[in-house]
Parts: C-alpha cells; structure tokens; sequence
C-alpha cells in the first residue's frame, strides 16, 4: 500500500518533496515516512535519524524480506473465555486501522504476518485479571503482527511476556474505543543473544485511557518503540518504562505521543539503569501536540541511574507545540550516579554500604514498578531488580 496524504510522498526517504517539487528534509517526529511495502524501505545503514543510535549490526537479519520457519515463538495465551481471538488476514478489519509502518523491520513483518491475531476485549467488559500472553522464543527468525482492541467502555490489561531467544521483528497495534480503558505491559526478559525490534502503534478515542508499559531485562538488542495518538477528545495516555542494562545489553525505546484531540493528557515517565562495560540504554522522547489538541496537558521524563564504569545513557526529549491554547507542557532529562547525600543519609544511620546503594536503586526504579497494578509481576520485577543488584555487588 502506498502512503495517502497523511505521509511524505518519497516513502522510505530521508525527506520528501514540497508544493513546488523542491526537496524538504524530515524535519520533525511527525513527518516521518511510513509505507506497507517493505521495498519502499532502504536497509538501515546507522546514520537514519531513527537509526542511528542502534547497532544495526547486530540487527540486520531483521532487514531481510523473506519469512522465517513456523514455530519460532511459542505462544500461549491465558484470558477469560469472553476474550475474542481471530485471524486476520490483510485487509479484514481492524488490522491495518491504526498501524503504518515506519521503518524496514515493521513493514517486513507486516508483510510476513499473513493472519495476524487478534484480541479484542467485548464492549462494557471488565476483566479483574490480566490477559497474559507468553512468548517463548525457541532460537531463529520470527515475525509478528497483533492487534489488541478494547471495545467500548471496556477495561482490561494485557501483558505480553517475551523469553528465550530468537530474531524477533514484532508489530503490535493497539486500539482503545470510546471510553475504554486498557493498559498493555510488554516484558523483555530474554536470553542474553537475543534481538528483538517492535513497533507499538495505538489510537485512543474520547474519554478512553491506554496505559503502556515497557519493562526490558533481558536481551542482546531490545528497541521497542511505542506511538500513540491521542485522537478523541477527552482521551489520556501513560506512558512509562523501565529498563535494567547489563554488560553488552542494548536495551531502546524510540516513544511518539501525538495529541491530536481537545482536552487530551499524557504522562510519560521512562526510568534506567545500567551496570557494567559497554551497558547502554537510549531513549528519544516526541511529544507533538497538534494544532486541534487546545486544552491539552502533557509531561514527559526520562531519569537513568549509572552504576558502573563503562555504561552508557543516551536520552533526547523533544517537544513540538502547534498551538497557543494548551493547559500545560514540559520536558526533562535527567542521567546520573548515586546520590551522594542519600548515601551518606542511609550510612549515617547504621545502613551498610552495599545495602544502602540497594535501597537507593530499588527506591529510584520502584516507581515505575508500583504503575503496573498486577501484583504478582510487581513482585517478579522486584525479584529481578534485586537479582541484577546481585551481579553488581558480586563484581
């Protein structure tokens, strides 16, 4: 499919043509390219603005047109028996209503995913339990598009928990109908070789809420971008992330709200930390509000905690503003070291050192932890922070 005019008119290009045939750079986050054609998409070299902060070394079989075996990721899925499941093929709604693909990778598995599944939470339902979805990677070259849509006044969570390992390109399309309410977490806690590029669109209509949560442990490369429009009036979206980066971990998330509505909000708050040689995590921030969003409300922050010699943060907030009539907006970035006073603090009080370095990082990452609203993977997450704590101290 080709782009509309919603699109540059060059897909796959680094700019696009104006009125008068003259050459226009991309300039900003929402002028991007996006095409269905993976044909329209040059391979990445790591010198593209959406590029250039990954290692597409370690990503180019995710460059590649051609399908991967069956049954690379085992899935399985545990939701009430009212959760709608179907295939959907190109062109049967509503795959294809929010999602445009806007790199090589997502377009490829747009391509590869000939029925896509769907979980669609029935109208007025409310589900005290969450859906989880398992992923098991079993090693190889996987490809996936999923479509999530939260009916009408509808109110769910849906985790998708990734491990094992593979060479994974995954689309997720994500729709919140009028009123809805829906928070999707997405957990990494792959095996150390593995690479996983996922492209998170969604579309939030009036008065509905999408959550969105990305938690990364565990990967090789781990770049998972999320985008949300804020499209109906009144709708409101939370955007948050936690990521914990090891030696030799990539972990990145590319994240664009869009608000599009009157009288939207958004909350977007992405937290880090990194240990050991060659740990790197980045973050890009886009936040545009659109010349309709009057009314409009929205903050975004990304904090990262540097443990060791040899991590790496990389953390770029942006902020787009195309109209006067706003209630508020604002930015900020933050990366650092310890604190030493709340050090001191905790050790002046009888506290050891390493426990004391502990409950600073645990405090600093919790935040994010305790906006999941499950209990049991709180607790996991938790666990796991307090496992990677155990690699530090033990080095």
């Amino acid at each position: 499919m080709s782009p509309t005019t919603e699109a540059p008119t060059i897909p796959g290009a680094k700019g696009h043509t104006d009125g008068a045939g003259a050459f226009v750079p991309v300039q900003t986050r929402s002028e991007r390219p996006w095409s269905f054609d993976p044909a329209d998409f040059e391979v990445p070299t790591g010198r593209e603005v959406n590029w250039k902060h990954t290692p597409t070394a370690k990503v180019q079989p995710l460059f590649v047109d051609e399908a991967g075996p069956h049954g690379i990721i085992q899935v399985e899925v545990d939701a009430p028996a009212s959760l709608v499941q179907e295939r959907l093929t190109v062109g049967t709604a509503p795959r294809g209503e929010v999602f445009r693909p806007e790199d090589l990778p997502s377009a490829i598995a747009w391509k590869q995913e000939t029925e896509a599944p769907l979980l669609r939470i029935p109208a007025g339902a409310e589900y005290a339990e969450p859906i989880v979805v398992s992923l098991t990677g079993t090693g190889g070259l996987a490809h996936a598009h999923v479509v999530v849509e939260a009916q009408a006044n509808s109110h769910a969570t849906v985790v998708f928990r990734h491990s094992g390992t593979a060479q994974h390109a995954q689309n997720v399309e994500i729709i919140v109908r009028e009123g809805a309410h829906l928070e999707l977490v997405t957990v990494q806690r792959w095996d150390d070789d593995a690479v996983h590029v996922a492209s998170h669109q969604a579309r939030v209509e009036r008065d509905a809420t999408l959550r969105h949560v990305v938690v990364s442990f565990g990967g090789g490369v781990v770049r998972v971008n999320p985008t949300v429009e804020l499209a109906g009036t009144g709708s409101r979206a939370e955007l948050y992330g936690l990521s914990y980066a090891d030696s030799g971990q990539h972990l990145e998330s590319q994240v664009y709200l869009h608000h599009k509505g009157a009288e939207t909000s958004g909350d977007v708050l992405y937290k880090s930390a990194l240990q050991g040689a060659a740990a790197r995590t980045v973050w890009i921030g886009d936040v545009l509000i659109g010349p309709d969003a009057v009314a409009t409300d929205s903050y975004e922050a990304n904090r990262n905690l540097v443990l060791t010699e040899g991590a790496r943060a990389e953390s770029i907030p942006n902020l787009e503003i195309e109209t006067g009539d706003i209630r508020g907006a604002g930015h900020a970035s933050a990366t650092g070291r310890f604190d030493d006073e709340q050090l001191f603090y905790l050790q002046a009080r009888g506290i050891a050192e390493d426990e004391a370095r502990r409950l600073v990082v645990l405090g600093f990452l919790a935040e994010i932890v305790q906006k999941i609203g499950v209990a049991d993977l709180e607790a996991e997450l938790i666990s796991a922070i307090e496992e990677e704590l155990a690699k530090e101290t033990a080095r």
